[in-house]
């Protein structure tokens, strides 16, 4: 299977830049420092499917410039993935279809809660159409494409990576159960959270990514979900080993 991957946001809501922040990646000029909330584009053939839908939703779908959906993969309920469904209305006009979200149980279930408007009885004319599809661990197809769902932790949250044809894509976790590795192991490219240097409760820091990296032996990684505590892009991307590298939002490349 021939994809193409594009990264559309590699930050958090810590590393987003702020126009007051005076701190170093706040002020860089570097575009590879000015990150978007965490979300990336698989394409497959003339199929369109994205993984998390945050605040940044919309400036990265018209960055994007894709016309049409297949899918929205969410991995977990916390905002920084969610928070810019309703935004979906757009390529419901476009398309004149519902979108279709795939997400767990709990996370269908605080869809409906933080979404409760789009999914009343009598909606207002206008709101997002969205048709929530459950998965759970097992393998599922969107528009004929694979798509296995792989359980990851973010400290006690289960969440859900994804791995679709050679790509795997894990974001938000500090922990990959034993039994997950058989679904990402001879990953070609491997695209992993890494939110700073220090150690955190609840995502890997830079060296667990590394550790996790050199035990999966993908042909090449990426770190995403980098918060400014990361430090500046270039800086921190000379002393990675070779095969690694910090996403950036736009990166894009085919597997």
């Amino acid at each position: 299977m021939q994809i193409k991957v594009t990264v559309l946001g590699s930050g958090t809501s810590l590393g987003v830049p702020m126009i007051a922040c005076k701190c170093k990646v706040c002020q860089s000029e570097n575009i590879k420092d000015k990150r978007l909330r965490a979300s990336v584009l698989i394409q497959v053939g003339d199929k369109n499917i994205v993984i998390d839908a945050g605040p940044d939703f919309r400036m990265q779908m018209l960055r994007s410039g894709i016309a049409h959906l297949e899918a929205i993969l969410i991995t977990h309920c916390h905002k920084d993935h969610t928070a810019g469904l309703d935004d979906v209305r757009a390529f419901n006009w476009i398309n004149k279809t519902p979108a279709h979200v795939y997400a767990e149980p709990m996370v269908i279930k605080s869809l409906r809660q933080e979404f409760a408007y789009a999914f009343s009885d009598h909606k207002y004319p206008g709101l997002p159409e969205i048709n929530l599809h459950k998965i759970n661990v097992e393998p599922f197809k969107v528009a004929d494409v694979p798509v296995i769902p792989i359980r990851v932790m973010h400290y006690k949250m289960p969440v859900l990576g994804f791995r679709i044809g050679d790509f795997t894509y894990l974001t938000d976790t500090n922990h990959v159960p034993q039994e997950s590795y058989s679904k990402i192991m001879g990953s070609k490219v491997l695209i992993v959270d890494g939110l700073r240097i220090e150690p955190h409760l609840s995502h890997f820091n830079l060296q667990q990514a590394l550790d996790f990296i050199a035990q999966v032996k993908p042909e090449k990684a990426y770190i995403t979900h980098i918060s400014h505590q990361m430090g500046l892009h270039d800086e921190v991307n000379a002393l990675l080993p070779k095969g690694v590298e910090l996403a950036y939002d736009g990166l894009t490349f085919d597997i």
